[in-house]
């Protein structure tokens, strides 16, 4: 008696596609081909590497969020530029938006991951560069000693620091180009009485001839590290279980 096959030629061909399941991201899949018949199976082992991952990536001791603020042209970027690459560029650097650089630095024997956020000087990326404020564990306001106007908005910078910035951030006050002597309008002097009056450090630098640049990161990464074990002892003090290995995950963002 003939088959009626009247009804696998209407059956959908969709009817007979199945989803294959997707394969699980944290597994690793190894073939083996057996030769003799019947045809080769494939053997999947699962592998657990997340744990060895984080173990591999904790290299440092401290992780800590720098904001480098001030107008355009101050030279913020070549700052950044000297310090996270000992380079320099004499083109003019305009940074949209916001931009970072990461250095590791030895502290008093202690490895420190510096993340260091570069931001716009220009009034239209004002609303976007002051959300980074909130994260900063420390602040560079920079201003340019041959222009008298960049140095006269550093209280507008301070401000906006007090505004948006965590209470009781580190700051320090930098005069960049601190080599023009002969185009030079704002006197070391004054530069020290404006960070006596905001009550923060002061120092001159150039990114150009690599004077102080190191020091001023150095110097403030070395104040926020101490704070940040000045604050765990007094944790401790209370009788607050503080982990050593909470000054990488829960002093940073």
């Amino acid at each position: 008696m003939p088959i009626d096959t009247s009804l696998v030629k209407s059956t959908p061909r969709d009817l007979f596609l199945f989803p294959l399941p997707r394969p699980d991201p944290t597994t690793t899949t190894t073939t083996t081909s057996l030769s003799s018949p019947p045809p080769p199976i494939t053997i999947t082992t699962t592998t657990t590497t997340t744990a060895a991952k984080m173990a591999g990536s904790r290299n440092y001791d401290f992780l800590i969020k720098l904001l480098l603020i001030g107008d355009s042209g101050v030279g913020k970027s070549c700052c950044l530029l000297r310090f996270s690459e000992d380079s320099f560029t004499p083109s003019f650097i305009t940074t949209i938006g916001i931009d970072f650089k990461i250095r590791t630095i030895e502290l008093d024997g202690k490895r420190v991951k510096l993340q260091i956020w570069d931001t716009a000087g220009q009034e239209r990326f004002r609303t976007i560069t002051t959300a980074y404020y909130r994260g900063a564990m420390g602040i560079l306001l920079v201003y340019d000693v041959t222009d008298e106007r960049s140095f006269n908005n550093i209280r507008t910078w301070f401000s906006n620091v007090e505004q948006h910035a965590t209470e009781g951030v580190n700051k320090i006050l930098i005069g960049n180009k601190c080599d023009w002597d002969d185009k030079r309008t704002v006197s070391t002097e004054r530069g020290q009485a404006l960070a006596d009056e905001l009550g923060i450090p002061f120092l001159e630098v150039s990114a150009k001839a690599n004077i102080n640049v190191e020091k001023a990161f150095f110097s403030l990464a070395a104040d926020i590290k101490r704070r940040i074990v000045d604050s765990a002892k007094t944790e401790e003090s209370k009788g607050v279980d503080v982990a050593q290995g909470s000054s990488v995950g829960g002093k940073c963002c």
